[in-house]
């Protein structure tokens, strides 16, 4: 079935009107009374008085071709009644017969072809009945097979606006969907992004405020004592505050290159700067035991940056909640995955995820890439965080 069959035709996009411009029904009543003139002039220029009752028959072409478009049925039944009875009364002139098509094309424009096929078909037989019948002329043969092409002429020109119409409209709505999924598919994308910046940002502080906390502590417990040990620690901070703020500034910096069309830096991390994350660890009292298995490469940007985080995370959690004095730190390097695993020798408090979100955040990472993130109490004491994160098209 085809965009014109099966029913009305119908616009089904919100249509802009331009009040400056006449409406459908004002054009439509301006064609009936050129219609109804064009009549009167032919009628004129044969020399016969127009009559009252041609002047009825008129005023009706005119008042029908003004409804084409909302009574399409009917306006081809009373244009087809209104021929024969203008042929019964002697009528000069064939112009007549030019209303019905305009009725034709109307109804094959709103219907579709079958429509149009139909009043085709009602439309000629009541033009030859008109022509051979009612005037009688049997002399006039040729004008038989003019009534029929016009007629089929006339539907077939309002079959191809209506499927040019249904076209149109089918157009304007798939842009329409389109534009809708693309606006979609940015407010996604920027919630994604906001995300995943604040993931960042969590992150960052959640690891600085740690270890700034616990050397803080450090410093004012051998302040008295041992100012150098107090001074290291205050160096400590210090180093830790300036790669923090260092964070912060790639972070936001990758905001202001989106925002001003610039091609986004990339945020510091990766396994290369694991051996920050330890000493900044082991400057807050944790002993690190750091273990590399298998043939370590460079690995994909996403992997690369979602392992260190992982690690970050996991250390930070350690310093905060865990009351450990040793982690140990595996980085397992497989052909199509890697493997990371952080447990410590604390009381196991790490898992208890209600005070952030921080695992949730570590899942979060593991999943955008395919992998999976475990994070719970180890049988053998202390607490554990293991992900595994594939790595796509190994070398």
């Amino acid at each position: 079935m085809g965009p014109a069959e099966g029913g009305r035709m119908v616009d089904s996009m919100p249509v802009v009107v331009d009040r400056g411009a006449p409406t459908p029904f004002v054009v439509d009543a301006i064609l009936g009374g050129c219609v109804a003139l064009g009549l009167v002039a032919a009628t004129l220029v044969e020399g016969r008085p127009v009559d009252a009752g041609a002047i009825a028959l008129l005023v009706a072409v005119a008042a029908a071709l003004a409804l084409r478009r909302r009574f399409p049925v009917a306006v081809l039944v009373v244009l087809n009644a209104i021929t024969i009875v203008w042929y019964l009364g002697a009528r000069p002139g064939l112009l007549i017969t030019l209303a019905p098509m305009i009725g034709c094309y109307t109804l094959a424009a709103d219907r579709g072809w079958r429509w149009g096929l139909a009043g085709a078909v009602v439309t000629a037989l009541i033009q030859i009945l008109a022509i051979r019948v009612v005037l009688g002329d049997t002399e006039t043969a040729g004008v038989v097979p003019i009534a029929v092409l016009l007629a089929a002429t006339a539907a077939s020109a309002g079959t191809a606006v209506g499927y040019y119409r249904a076209l149109l409209s089918a157009t304007r709505a798939e842009l329409a969907r389109e534009t809708r999924t693309r606006e979609e598919r940015a407010r996604r994308l920027a919630a994604e992004e906001r995300l995943r910046i604040a993931r960042e940002l969590h992150d960052v502080f959640g690891h600085a405020m740690a270890a700034i906390s616990v050397q803080a502590g450090v410093g004012l417990h051998v302040i008295d004592r041992r100012p150098g040990q107090a001074r290291e620690a205050l160096a400590a901070i210090k180093e830790v505050c300036d790669d923090g703020l260092t964070d912060v500034k790639t972070i936001l910096g990758i905001l202001r290159s989106d925002t001003a069309g610039e091609e986004p830096r990339a945020p510091r991390g990766g396994l290369d700067r694991v051996g920050e994350l330890v000493g900044t660890a082991e400057a807050a009292g944790l002993r690190v035991e750091l273990r590399v298995d298998g043939d370590p490469r460079p690995l994909p940007a996403p992997v690369d940056m979602a392992a260190y985080r992982i690690i970050q995370e996991s250390l930070t959690n350690v310093l905060r909640h865990a009351e450990a004095r040793t982690v140990r730190l595996t980085l397992e390097h497989e052909p199509s995955r890697l493997s990371v695993r952080i447990r410590d020798d604390g009381v196991g408090a790490g898992a208890d995820t209600s005070r952030g979100h921080g695992i949730d955040g570590m899942r979060e990472r593991a999943r955008a890439l395919s992998g999976h993130l475990t994070a719970a109490p180890h049988p053998d004491g202390g607490f554990e965080v293991h992900a595994e994160l594939p790595i796509a098209n190994p070398r």
